[in-house]
């Protein structure tokens, strides 16, 4: 879902902007490399645009479709302010530099996340967003299964670890991986019991799991008790989707289409 992708400026739909000749899209971000369901985005805006013109923003339809998309997977359901609006420009650069990579430390996310005021309740709830949706490509987890650790250290499954090898040297690399492989598309907490299990796909993911942290301690509560994942998940969506443009003056419009900035439209 690109929603927990749009944050480099605020929640702003800078993420669906295509790029132009004098700008880069965030969607060629490394972190973003493996985003979809741009075109589910543009066909709800389309229908808006028919129905209610100019005035539901891209942004607005991002925070949405995503609350939409958690509870029609079996999540829970929040309620989502609007009133947002879309930026002119998009950032490569801040997005590269201001998204999690999935090969981050624990250190890095909890400062990474701080930067847009979320503590590390809201940092390991998020995360839970993976307990659905794939990894595309193997260089996302290479450096967890085929590093010294990922030969059956503390930090991984052996057998975890040797399944993943084995399925990217069979595709070339190119594999396709479950961040969840108990229920990929099903949204609940079995993300958590994975990470107990030492069987999280991306290192961001396993470093939640750190013994003597508080993100370690909510593993194993979120792990155990799914209602208390979903309360937090949706205090802090709600949280994370009302995170604005640092400089309120920064100039926005509400785009007619998602995918350009209305001056190119």
């Amino acid at each position: 879902m690109p929603v927990f992708y749009d944050k480099t400026k605020g929640c702003d739909a800078s993420i669906l902007l295509n790029a132009t000749d004098s700008m880069e899209s965030e969607k060629d971000a490394e972190p973003n490399a493996t985003l979809a369901g741009f075109d589910v985005i543009d066909g709800i805006k389309s229908e808006l645009e028919r129905s209610c013109p100019a005035t539901v923003s891209c942004a607005d339809v991002l925070a949405l479709a995503a609350r939409d998309a958690v509870a029609m997977l079996g999540g829970p359901s929040w309620g989502v302010l609007l009133g947002r609006k879309d930026s002119l420009t998009a950032s490569i650069d801040m997005a590269n530099k201001d998204l999690p990579n999935p090969k981050d430390s624990l250190a890095e996310l909890i400062r990474m996340f701080k930067e847009h005021d979320l503590d590390e309740r809201d940092l390991t709830a998020l995360s839970g967003a993976h307990t659905v949706g794939m990894a595309h490509d193997c260089k996302n987890y290479d450096d967890r299964i085929y590093s010294r650790v990922g030969q059956g250290g503390d930090s991984i499954d052996p057998s975890f670890a040797a399944l993943r090898r084995q399925e990217c040297e069979q595709k070339h690399d190119k594999a396709t991986a479950p961040f969840d492989e108990r229920t990929p598309a099903k949204f609940d907490n079995a993300y958590y019991v994975d990470l107990l299990a030492r069987r999280g796909l991306l290192t961001s993911d396993q470093e939640l799991y750190t013994q003597g942290c508080q993100t370690g301690d909510l593993v194993k509560t979120y792990a155990m008790n799914g209602d208390v994942f979903f309360a937090d998940f949706t205090r802090a969506m709600v949280k994370m989707g009302n995170i604005r443009p640092k400089h309120w003056w920064t100039p926005a419009e509400v785009r007619l289409k998602c995918s350009v900035a209305n001056t190119h439209y």
